[in-house]
């Protein structure tokens, strides 16, 4: 079977990371941290929160989005969280 038609196989839920990508002073940044502190805590992922302005790589890649969620390193959404999506994506 060809690569592109596998399923990737997700993570068990507590095995899943989260991660913010944000910016000091951000107030869409401040909404989404809620969200993902709230989803975390109910499904059992761990997340972490990386700031834009001291990473070059993720300025590059994010600046026009901020804030950026990734989860297991892939982008899920930018701007606002939802957390029904998020919930949904970590099997929760």
């Amino acid at each position: 079977m060809s690569p592109l038609l596998r399923r990737k196989t997700k993570k068990k839920t507590g095995e899943r990371m989260v991660t913010l990508v944000s910016k000091p002073g951000c107030h869409l940044c401040d909404d989404a941290r809620a969200v993902i502190e709230t989803v975390c805590a109910e499904t059992g992922a761990s997340w972490e929160e990386k700031d834009i302005t001291q990473d070059e790589t993720l300025h590059r890649a994010y600046w026009e989005q901020i804030p950026v969620v990734l989860v297991d390193g892939e982008q899920h959404t930018f701007w606002r969280v939802d957390a029904d999506r998020l919930r949904r994506e970590l099997g929760g």
